[in-house]
């Protein structure tokens, strides 16, 4: 269904143009929550995700181009197109490539179910930069981990720039929130078979290649946030405390390259 539009303002694309991440995320009622996909790659790993798209916004121009696949799968749904100067008004519109997609968020597994087989997961404790939150998940889906947990704290994984960073990774990897960390958040994850290990810079770490440590049958790996990193509380709770060795006096890494270096090393 095609609807040509000429005003951003018109009440069924302000979705797309005025609403804000935590008004589209809809805290009070999470099962009418929303979010935007952007460009048509993302869209369609969202959409083979099983993902509930609710409208499509698009230049005309790609009615008949990248967006053409994207537009058969949506049956009667509502397809809004206009021009480029219009369109590009919108915050980062040269970022989606010209198509974005309203879908319903999809309902969260427990944490049982997403770890559920899994051998190495990752726990992100209270990162809420969107673009490191993308970059995990990215790393995690390509470096073998097979869950992401995240506590409340962080950034939402379906926030416009995280999905897009990620390059729809967020659709592929069972993700969820662990609702109380450390406690009993901790002694849930070591009921289910995981020791953990906080990335952290203690004089007790031991490196990330510890034969030991990747040796573990079931690992989560703790990363922390980007300023003060993980709190004493979750250090001391952890089996390990490792470290990443430096070069040239460099103590550390950002949390999402830190991330993709200790998925590398202890995937399994």
């Amino acid at each position: 269904m095609i609807i040509p539009i000429t005003d951003l303002s018109r009440p069924e694309v302000q979705l797309y143009s005025h609403l804000t991440e935590a008004q589209l995320r809809n805290r009070l009622e999470p099962d009418k929550g929303i979010f935007i996909a952007e460009s048509p790659k993302v869209i369609r790993v969202a959409l083979d995700a099983g993902c509930q798209p609710l409208s499509l916004l698009t230049e005309e121009k790609h009615l008949h181009g990248c967006a053409a696949d994207i537009i058969s799968r949506l049956g009667d749904l509502p397809v809004y197109t206009g021009s480029r100067p219009l369109l590009a008004s919108l915050t980062g519109y040269e970022l989606t490539r010209g198509v974005l997609c309203a879908m319903r968020r999809p309902q969260l597994p427990s944490v049982e179910e997403a770890c559920s087989g899994g051998r190495r997961v990752v726990l992100v404790d209270s990162v809420v930069n969107s673009t490191n939150t993308g970059a995990i998940f990215r790393a995690a889906a390509a470096l073998g981990i097979d869950a992401v947990l995240l506590t409340p704290t962080c950034c939402d994984p379906l926030n416009r720039r995280s999905v897009r960073v990620s390059m729809g990774t967020v659709f592929q990897i069972p993700w969820t929130y662990i609702p109380s960390w450390p406690h009993p958040g901790m002694e849930q994850l070591r009921s289910l078979g995981f020791k953990t290990a906080a990335m952290a810079l203690t004089p007790e770490a031991v490196a990330v290649d510890d034969p030991c440590l990747m040796a573990e049958e079931r690992l989560a790996i703790v990363m922390g946030t980007e300023g003060d990193g993980l709190s004493r509380a979750t250090i001391a709770a952890c089996d390990y405390q490792v470290v990443i060795p430096m070069a040239h006096g460099v103590d550390s890494l950002n949390v999402a390259a830190a991330a993709a270096v200790a998925f590398w090393q202890l995937r399994k």
